[in-house]
């Protein structure tokens, strides 16, 4: 009880209010060269958003790896295979606070002039839709723990009911357990008195039997001693 206690108040104080993903134009180096492109911010862990940031990646192709950034040749974006051009993607943050940002973008040189306007606005859209679906993918962590806590709280809201029926069973019978007992009880308290009164009434008779006894054994000396003065 005390666990889910502790869980009923970090769920009470986490996460009421919805996110908001606001999306901003950025730059950035790569290589040493500067790139365009679009980030946010989020709130979590920068190791947890590294990993939901690469998955969303493989999306767009096949991700590899930089010094310090990521990168897909050749994306697929908004339904279009572009056959030429790099999107490169980071993320930056300190690992102990819950917050990191996530970048992608583009270097120009390396893209056609008719596919830079559409891949900006493509880049722009997925920035975007990452937040949202880490929020998301967050937050149904969240319902999931809870909903654990919650299926563990039924789980013992059950045990405690079962327990009940049976110490009520246990006490009914229990309680005519204790009438039956009253009853012997009873029962063996008039058996004692009516025993003690046999016992007393067989003394009684035992003093005057013994006492008859003895009277008789009088009588018999008394003819005896007739009996020896016959002659």
């Amino acid at each position: 009880m005390k666990k889910l206690t502790i869980l009923l108040v970090l769920f009470a104080t986490s996460g009421l209010f919805a996110q908001k993903v606001s999306v901003s134009k950025k730059s950035d180096k790569i290589k040493g060269e500067n790139a365009e492109g679009y980030g946010t911010d989020l709130e979590g862990k920068k190791d947890n958003v590294v990993a939901a940031w690469s998955r969303f990646l493989k999306d767009l192709g096949k991700v590899k790896s930089g010094s310090d950034y990521q990168y897909v040749e050749g994306p697929a974006m908004g339904g279009t295979i572009y056959t030429t051009g790099i999107v490169y993607a980071t993320v930056t943050g300190n690992g102990d606070e819950e917050k990191a940002s996530v970048w992608m973008g583009i270097k120009s040189t390396e893209w056609t002039v008719n596919d830079i306007s559409l891949v900006e606005n493509q880049l722009e859209k997925l920035v975007y839709q990452f937040g949202v679906k880490f929020y998301r993918e967050k937050i149904q962590a969240q319902i999931d723990e809870g909903q654990q806590a919650l299926d563990a709280v039924v789980r013992q809201q059950q045990r405690l009911t079962n327990q009940n029926k049976d110490l009520n069973i246990k006490l009914g019978n229990n309680g005519q357990e204790k009438i039956q007992l009253d009853k012997a009880a009873e029962a063996n308290k008039f058996e004692n008195l009516v025993l003690i009164q046999k016992i007393t009434n067989n003394k009684k008779s035992q003093d005057s039997v013994a006492l008859a006894g003895e009277q008789i054994k009088k009588v018999i000396e008394m003819h005896k001693e007739r009996q020896r003065k016959v002659n």
